[in-house]
């Protein structure tokens, strides 16, 4: 029995809760606090009344909708939607009124009863995460896997028992209000991402931090010895620390002659994992540090051949006429996508382009210009990566480089200039919004326009 559970369902019995957002994951919470008694309001700036709201509204829930929804914000529990600030005016006010600030994600740290295991970073942590949920089920635990992943924990609470192990992706704005910290916690590596949000690099960095910040000396911290700023992040770790790395030798968990050893023993022949790319063999790397001495070697090396990876993640969709083509569409910044374009051999013709989260391209420029055979630019950034190759190229002429103003135009053109043998990758460096609602839809009707070649 869970008695932090039951104690938390017997408190929210006829308390008012105010739940921010209404998208897929807050839609099983709103559900959950129904269900406990909760006098549940959902507030969201679209006020178009779905099916799903009509049925939640039956169910007992109020609504907010439209451009006023932050306008009465009366209650005992607010619980903030991850990319909305903690400091808005609404929300600061609701607290000076007594409601208690929360999230998701703060409140099933404080109901979980088995060890949590978090991963973060600017790029790899959905890979990192999965693998890491593959190696303790195929070892034999009970695992559950959520968080910024797409799958809310917090309304399958009621499944979880000690004992088991709880797998979280967490981002920056699920970090940013954390008063707690998983018992293992890792950071793929940080780099310049989500600057339309943060108000600086500085506090993207900081709030990363409070997925080790609350540990205890029993926790554990994995870090990427090769970034600059998780390697950095070790003297503030009260926990013990693992370091991982390609280029450092004197990590913990290191790549030499293609085989990644853990404190000198060898765990894993890179030739035999499946997903490509060296920033994968960091992912493995990064796993096999966060279940040390729970996951056999073995074991890893059983999952390692036959785990093909994650959808949208250099996913292979088709080839037509002797092309290939792979949809990256989770690359939502230039670091992601220059590991996408390092994954191959070739040089590759790049989709790119989208949402500006006012990240700079300068480097990104001389990773196109090193791997890039012909540019097809969508979207608000356009012009930026434009710029940016230009100037790579010293402001002399370029590969072959277009501006389309649709998707679809940009897979039509990459086609019909791809020549046998030829790569062509949707891997956009930038976020989805400017035309479509997430990196899945884009990717989705991406793998759409290649299966209709």
């Amino acid at each position: 029995m869970n008695s932090k559970l039951e104690a938390f369902k017997q408190n929210m019995n006829g308390k008012k809760v105010v739940v921010l957002g209404i998208g897929v994951s807050n839609k099983p919470i709103i559900q959950m606090l129904l269900s406990y008694g909760a006098i549940v309001t959902a507030c969201d700036k679209n006020d178009e009344l779905t099916p799903e709201l009509v049925s939640l509204m039956r169910m007992g829930a109020k609504f907010s909708l439209g451009e006023k929804y932050l306008d009465n914000l009366d209650c005992d529990m607010l619980i903030r939607t991850p990319g909305m600030r903690p400091d808005l005016p609404q929300i600061q006010a609701a607290k000076k009124r007594g409601a208690k600030i929360t999230s998701e994600m703060e409140l099933f740290f404080d109901l979980c009863p088995c060890k949590i295991i978090g991963v973060t970073g600017s790029d790899g942590k959905t890979t990192t995460s999965t693998l890491i949920y593959n190696l303790l089920k195929r070892e034999g635990h009970t695992v559950h896997l959520g968080g910024n992943i797409g799958t809310p924990l917090l309304p399958k609470i009621d499944t979880i028992e000690k004992g088991q192990y709880a797998v979280v992706e967490l981002s920056s704005f699920q970090l940013q209000t954390m008063k707690k910290s998983p018992h293992i916690s890792v950071i793929t590596n940080v780099s310049p991402n989500h600057l339309d949000i943060h108000k600086s690099m500085e506090e993207y960095v900081e709030a990363k931090k409070n997925i080790f910040l609350h540990q205890t000396k029993t926790g554990r911290l994995i870090l990427n010895a090769d970034n600059e700023i998780t390697a950095g992040l070790a003297p503030e770790a009260k926990g013990n620390v693992i370091t991982f790395g390609r280029a450092t030798e004197d990590a913990n968990v290191v790549l030499k002659d293609g085989k990644i050893y853990m404190d000198g023993t060898m765990v894993v022949d890179t030739a035999d994992i499946m997903l490509p790319g060296m920033h994968n063999v960091e992912n493995y790397m990064a796993a096999i540090a966060a279940v040390q001495k729970i996951v056999k070697p073995t074991t890893v090396r059983k999952v390692a051949k036959s785990f093909a990876g994650v959808e949208h993640r250099i996913e292979y969709v088709r080839e037509v006429d002797g092309v290939k083509f792979y949809n990256d569409s989770i690359a939502s910044s230039p670091s992601r996508t220059r590991a996408g374009l390092y994954s191959f051999d070739q040089k590759i013709i790049l989709i790119a382009g989208g949402y500006d989260k006012r990240i700079p391209f300068d480097q990104f420029g001389h990773d196109v210009k090193a791997k890039v055979k012909r540019l097809y630019l969508i979207g608000a950034t356009a012009s930026k990566i434009k710029d940016a190759v230009v100037r790579a190229y010293g402001g002399k002429k370029t590969m072959p480089l277009f501006i389309y103003p649709t998707l679809e135009q940009a897979v039509k053109e990459a086609y019909m200039g791809a020549e046998a043998g030829d790569i062509v990758m949707l891997s956009p460096a930038c976020a989805s919004f400017d035309m479509f609602k997430n990196f899945e839809e884009r990717g989705k009707r991406y793998k759409e326009l290649v299966k209709s070649l």
